[in-house]
């Protein structure tokens, strides 16, 4: 059926249940797998969780607010339905493959956590060499998620598509580079889709300005340059990721016969109220970010730094 604009994304899954979000993937992963198969994503699925609340031996709890577990999980659920769309127009991936590439999904930003020695500032310092740090954290602890050393690397390989790179598919070819497209393709749909996504970008500001990025001198900045990042990741969407993100709207039509991909539906009404925040030059663009309560998260924040 037509959506006209009834259904959004945020209605079908809150991503902030675990619970929830992992019943969802094992819902998609069994209509194409065994169940046998889906344990070692479940064992993982716990290994993350427990890593992210700082439960995991030798590392910290996650501390960066934008790249924290609900964005994990929100990549992960992308991930999940872009590859259950691709399914429905092509033969399904080799199962080891959609093994790993769920497993990648949930480790791809493991680089922002700190281990437990490293006790000064907070994961957003290391923003700009988190990909590669990633693939260091599934080569160290590949014996926890049951990988051989083919899995690692081709684990690694994936999450390099994450990165914004203009090379970070190099040398992959075949359904790899299919599967690292969805990654890389999830990653930017499962942040940008978010309904709060643009007041979450305050959480990006603070990291960034810890990884001395520049350009971002004023909360302000984020939000100017994200139409920017925008125009870009578009291209990157439609380039090199090779219109991945067409493949939730067979998910969609076929799981909850909604004839829209919700996610770009989303991402486009995201950027679109962003576009009329940053034209108004009248107004405070704090007073137009209503679904989170901006001035209590910039206070909150700056409270929290003082005791990491």
């Amino acid at each position: 059926m037509k959506n006209n604009g009834k259904v959004q994304l945020s209605m079908l899954m809150n991503t902030g249940d675990r619970t929830a979000v992992l019943d969802e993937i094992r819902r998609i992963f069994l209509i194409h797998y065994d169940y046998e198969s889906f344990s070692q994503v479940e064992n993982a699925f716990a290994i993350i969780c427990s890593l992210f609340d700082g439960m995991f031996p030798g590392y910290r709890k996650c501390n960066t607010e934008y790249h924290n577990l609900t964005h994990t999980l929100d990549a992960l659920l992308a991930t999940s339905r872009l590859m259950d769309g691709r399914t429905s127009l092509k033969e399904k991936f080799d199962v080891k493959l959609a093994i790993n590439l769920h497993l990648a999904a949930l480790l791809h930003d493991t680089g922002y956590i700190q281990e437990d020695w490293d006790i000064e500032g907070t994961g957003a310092k290391y923003t700009k060499s988190h990909v590669e740090r990633s693939g260091a954290f599934v080569e160290k602890n590949a014996a926890n998620f049951h990988l051989s050393p083919a899995d690692v690397k081709e684990i690694s390989s994936l999450i390099m598509c994450t990165g914004l790179k203009a090379d970070s598919h190099r040398g992959l070819k075949g359904e790899i580079l299919e599967a690292g497209a969805i990654l890389g393709t999830a990653d930017l749909l499962g942040q940008m889709s978010d309904r709060a996504y643009l007041e979450k970008l305050l959480f990006l500001y603070y990291e960034f300005r810890e990884a001395e990025i520049d350009g971002f001198n004023t909360t302000y900045d984020i939000l100017r340059n994200t139409l920017a990042f925008y125009e870009t990741t578009i291209e990157r969407l439609d380039g090199p990721l090779n219109r991945s993100y067409d493949y939730a709207l067979y998910h969609f039509r076929l799981r909850h016969s909604i004839d829209d991909n919700l996610y770009m539906t989303a991402i486009q009404n995201q950027m679109h109220y962003l576009s009329r925040i940053i034209e108004d030059e009248t107004t405070n663009f704090r007073n137009k970010l209503k679904r989170l309560d901006v001035e209590k998260m910039e206070m909150d924040y700056t409270i929290s730094r003082k005791y990491v």
